[in-house]
């Protein structure tokens, strides 16, 4: 085997085999096709490598392509945000298109399906429909409208497009089979009816096409010759092949090529979020300044806090395409702007936590221009003049009265470099009432080519200029914020992950525009930031020099230890639940009612998406999947839809030993 087939990934394999079985070179074209729901984050960026790579690799073209079928959570801004990302990463996309383009056809399509029998409007309650629909290891049953006439069916239909139904009287479904071991073959929803503006048809539809009917329909309109998706796809796969199989009868002749589904493992990075739920969730909270923050994993978010797209990509790159799921340390991320950066920032000086050093031998009314490298690792980025006085700050931290062998910085007695100009020694101190250091008084010596240890940053008092200095560290100090079922990611939130200060900096950077990028020399890598104004520069800290992060791994049980006087925060009402449901099976039957009155309190506040991961709770921990039951009967009464989670939830409740639970799930 040569050594270029050795180096393919395993969907590059599988494209080389089609091209070798007969698919001609001019027919590859492939597609990213995000939904409008929110912002795109670094997850995304492996699926927008791997297509837009290809597209690169064989020279063919990508398409960009919204799918926009759910108008209730979609919008223009987030259409507009991914479009902005994308192009930033430095891909070209060949068509913008929509999947609403195609409502017409899909419709259409739909139509040709019922007349052949092979779909029919079912006129079922959404939880008819999921009691039907049976478990994984027990079959369907058949909906009493499966066999409607071609001709009802038909007619009703047309009156669901007209807007004669209000919403959850009529969908439309696939007949296929209510036994089939792959449950998203059990006669699968392809419409619901739905009276809600979409950001591009305005209210032109009311009934909406399904995720599941559109997606495959949309890659074969645009002849897409590998429709490459994440695992999580990957037992959507057969119901993909058969809704293609279908319309390629109908359509081959002006559309030849049935795509091909195939699946790669997704980008998950631990200390992140990658739900765009709960990112949306940080954003409505406050949590967060925004889609942007420099401390979110979104592609806007990470262009904000200084990354580079070189440096995405490299980490795409090193990261691989890999068939299984597993979880990439986000160190690597962070190695991978270290290193572009190290290649491309300037290097300059800015002191942060300052301390006066008066240099008592330099004349008083002297002033000076010292030549300055700017990137010694970029040879033709130059050389800038910095000007160096009688006073100047330093680092507070670089300076100690005494200190032993190890610290090779400045003390009494003791000499250092300062970069690009003298070396100094320490001869006193001035202090406060209190005790503290406020100067530190030296001498300097003119002869340079002595040996020293130690080297400082420092900037002249008198032209240091000041700016807003934002700090940013993990959002997170849990590893996996939203693996552990038991508690909210919320609880997770690093309180440090955010620290303001005002930087005095060398004059040259009174010259930055946004989004410049510099190295801060011993202090780490920054961007001037879109908050900055003409006399007010705003820079981020991208990253440190070094990982230091290894060093500290905080435990997220103490981070509120050694912080007397803080008060408590407000426990969510999901973590309320599940601490009453820990006990709840062990409470005698008094205390039992109690607590579920609290439950059901509790049930007034608690989301869906916030109850959803309480399914796959471990099946001793009986009372947690007690309390979740009694929440998701309040919320079904409300009016949430059944969906495939809650139907295999309630169905192994009803398989469990725990009468209790059997009874819960049996008022549902």
């Amino acid at each position: 085997m040569s050594e270029d087939i050795k180096s393919l990934n395993f969907i590059e394999h599988i494209i080389e085999e089609d091209l070798a079985n007969g698919l001609l070179k001019d027919k590859l074209r492939f597609r990213f096709p995000p939904e409008p729901n929110g912002y795109l984050h670094i997850g995304h960026t492996k699926a927008i490598g791997i297509s837009f790579g290809l597209g690169e690799k064989y020279g063919a073209p990508v398409n960009l392509r919204f799918d926009d079928t759910n108008p209730a959570k979609e919008e223009q801004e987030y259409v507009d945000a991914i479009k902005r990302d994308i192009a930033w990463l430095g891909y070209k996309w060949e068509n913008e298109l929509y999947s609403s383009d195609y409502f017409d056809k899909l419709y259409d399509w739909a139509v040709k399906m019922i007349k052949d029998g092979r779909a029919y409007v079912d006129s079922q309650t959404s939880e008819a429909m999921a009691e039907q629909k049976g478990t994984p290891t027990q079959p369907g049953t058949n909906s009493p409208y499966r066999n409607r006439s071609i001709e009802e069916n038909l007619d009703l239909f047309n009156r669901m497009k007209a807007g004669e139904f209000p919403e959850g009287t009529h969908v439309l479904r696939a007949k296929i089979n209510m036994e089939d071991p792959n449950m998203l073959m059990r006669d699968p929803i392809m419409y619901r009816i739905l009276y809600a503006h979409h950001h591009r048809t305005g209210d032109k539809w009311c009934i909406y096409p399904m995720y599941d009917w559109t997606h495959g329909e949309s890659d074969y309109i645009e002849q897409i010759s590998h429709s490459l998706c994440s695992l999580e796809f990957k037992p959507h796969r057969k119901l993909y092949n058969w809704f293609r199989d279908n319309v390629y009868e109908y359509s081959s002749d002006s559309l030849p090529l049935p795509p091909k589904q195939r699946e790669f493992a997704r980008l998950n990075l631990s200390y992140t979020i990658m739900s765009k739920r709960k990112l949306l969730r940080l954003v409505n909270e406050g949590l967060v300044s925004g889609w942007d923050d420099p401390r979110m994993p979104t592609i806007s978010g990470l262009r904000r806090r200084g990354y580079t797209p070189n440096s995405i990509k490299n980490f795409i790159e090193k990261v691989g395409v890999a068939k299984r799921e597993n979880i990439i340390d986000v160190s690597l991320l962070e190695f991978c702007i270290r290193e572009d950066l190290n290649k491309t920032a300037n290097r300059v000086m800015a002191v942060l936590k300052p301390l006066k050093v008066v240099i008592t031998n330099y004349p008083e009314n002297k002033e000076e221009l010292l030549e300055a490298e700017n990137n010694q690792e970029d040879e033709s980025a130059g050389f800038r003049k910095v000007p160096f006085s009688r006073e100047i700050y330093i680092e507070k931290e670089d300076f100690k009265e005494e200190a032993n062998k190890k610290f090779f910085r400045l003390k009494l007695g003791g000499e250092v470099r300062l970069k690009n100009a003298y070396i100094i020694r320490a001869n006193s101190v001035v202090k406060d009432d209190n005790g503290e250091i406020m100067e530190v008084h030296c001498t300097y010596d003119t002869d340079t080519s002595k040996r020293v240890k130690g080297t400082l940053h420092w900037v002249s008092i008198k032209y240091a200029i000041t700016a807003e200095i934002r700090e940013y560290d993990r959002l997170f100090m849990h590893e996996s914020p939203d693996g552990d079922k038991e508690k909210d990611f919320i609880g997770f939130l690093n309180p440090e992950s955010l620290k303001i200060k005002t930087g005095y900096l060398e004059p040259s950077l009174s010259r930055a525009n946004i989004g410049d990028r510099f190295q801060f020399q011993r202090l780490g890598y920054f961007v001037v930031d879109k908050d900055s104004k003409d006399n007010r520069l705003v820079f981020n800290k991208t990253v440190g020099l070094r990982d230091s992060w290894a060093k500290q791994k905080p435990n997220p049980q103490n981070n509120n230890q050694n912080k007397p006087n803080q008060p408590p925060q407000k426990r969510s009402a999901i973590s309320l639940l599940q601490q009453l449901g820990k006990k709840y099976t062990n409470l005698p039957k008094e205390k039992q009612l109690k607590a579920k009155a609290q439950i059901l309190n509790l049930a007034k506040e608690i989301s869906y998406e916030e109850l959803e991961p309480l399914f796959g709770t471990a099946v001793k921990k009986s009372g947690t999947r007690i309390a979740t039951m009694i929440v998701l009967k309040e919320l079904l009464k409300k009016g949430l839809s059944k969906n495939d989670s809650i139907d295999e939830f309630i169905a192994k409740a009803l398989e469990d030993k725990n009468q209790l639970l059997v009874s819960e799930a049996s008022e549902i």
